[in-house]
């Protein structure tokens, strides 16, 4: 049994290889657009999920623009290579203060919702995201209209107990939409490093469940 889950671990560490990567791309309805990111300055993770560069990474730099998007449209992000590590993927909305746009608003408070996550599957296990150049969902129709950041996070789980987040957030503004209230929560905050979602080993034994850390996607 030593001799096959070293077998194991070794596959997916080549399959999980340092590949870094940032999410360069946003994808909003039929519009896609850089200017939008606020764009990482580097294509290393964040490592310390308490850290303020955990919400929208390190310093990014500035987005030149803010893309309309109907409530109901399709909202996401791509990547100019295919996603090698192994470990969950999320989306995030953050509707922007009262008083803020999203060009100046920083991400504090307890303003985002998850609307997509991607977990593990098993039999073999695996994440649904590996080897994706691309992941996206589809804004709720309910939300309301205005303005938000939206945020993707994909956790590199392929050291155990040190997690690696790869993040971008990009600015947008919401039309149509409804009057929905979908509970939110604050990031960083809303997540503690003790997540098992975040501890998991995942090369041995092999997990047979798999919690994306969070709370549930909001889907209107």
């Amino acid at each position: 049994m030593k001799f096959t889950a070293a077998l194991l671990s070794s596959a997916l560490l080549i399959q999980s290889a340092s590949a870094h990567y940032i999410w360069n791309t946003l994808i909003a309805g039929s519009t896609t657009s850089t200017g939008a990111v606020r764009m990482p300055l580097s294509n290393s993770p964040v490592l310390d999920v308490t850290s303020k560069d955990i919400t929208c990474n390190v310093n990014p730099t500035p987005a030149t623009e803010t893309v309309s998007v109907a409530a109901g449209s399709t909202i996401g992000f791509k990547l100019d290579n295919t996603l090698y590590h192994l470990g969950p993927a999320t989306i995030y909305l953050g509707k922007v203060p009262s008083g803020s746009t999203a060009a100046s608003w920083d991400g504090s408070g307890a303003n985002w919702f998850k609307i997509a996550e991607w977990g593990a599957t098993f039999n073999p296990f695996t994440f649904t995201d590996l080897n994706a150049n691309q992941l996206t969902t589809t804004i709720p129709s309910t939300v309301p209209a205005g303005e938000y950041l939206v945020r993707i996070e994909q956790i590199a789980l392929h050291v155990a107990g040190a997690p690696q987040w790869y993040i971008s957030c990009a600015q947008v503004k919401i039309t149509g939409g409804g009057s929905a209230n979908p509970s939110k929560v604050s990031i960083p905050g809303w997540l503690s490093p003790s997540d098992p979602g975040l501890t998991v080993n995942i090369y041995y034994p092999i997990p047979t469940s798999y919690t994306v850390p969070g709370p549930r996607p909001f889907r209107g």
